[in-house]
């Protein structure tokens, strides 16, 4: 059973460390690079807990509402990256909205706590994973507007250049 509150903790905990976020930025990198949000649902994921750093895996819990579940076919996929997915029913305590006096805890002016059912799919990357799709993005080399003018204007001044000039 999840709790609001830690949820919130969790998301706060990322935000205030610039290493989660980081990592979970590349999690969410790798998962975009792997087209897992075509599969239904799968966009609509909401951090639960984690990133969770060990050696070797990087672990991430995400929820979703009961009927809104992920496609099974997207932690499928992920299989084949050598990840290890968990997929599961869960539920998460959700205060209510205070419409009327029934609807606050006996002695406190806080909302009663209402169990919700969810889906909870936990995805353990490999470090590596994670490594080879950043490396990807560190091999391009950047785009400028009109690169190839660019380049045409680089060869062509150094064609231009007399060989007696250039062997000085």
């Amino acid at each position: 059973m999840k709790d609001v509150l830690d949820i919130v903790k969790n998301v706060e905990r990322i935000y205030d460390s610039n290493t989660s976020l980081s990592v979970l930025k590349d999690f969410e990198r790798v998962l975009d690079e792997l087209d897992i949000y075509v599969y239904e649902n799968w966009d609509e994921g909401e951090v639960c807990e984690g990133p969770t750093i060990d050696r070797h895996w990087i672990t991430c819990s995400f929820m979703w509402p009961q009927e809104k579940m992920p496609d099974p076919m997207g932690g499928k996929r992920l299989l084949d990256y050598d990840c290890k997915v968990k997929m599961g029913k869960e539920t998460v305590l959700v205060p209510r909205k205070i419409r009327k006096e029934t609807d606050i805890r006996p002695g406190t002016k806080k909302g009663k706590l209402d169990r919700k059912p969810i889906w909870i799919v936990e995805i353990m990357m490999p470090t590596s994973l994670i490594g080879e799709v950043y490396g990807g993005y560190q091999g391009i080399p950047p785009q400028t507007p009109n690169g190839d003018e660019a380049q045409q204007a680089d060869t062509g001044a150094a064609a231009e250049t007399p060989p007696a000039e250039a062997a000085v």
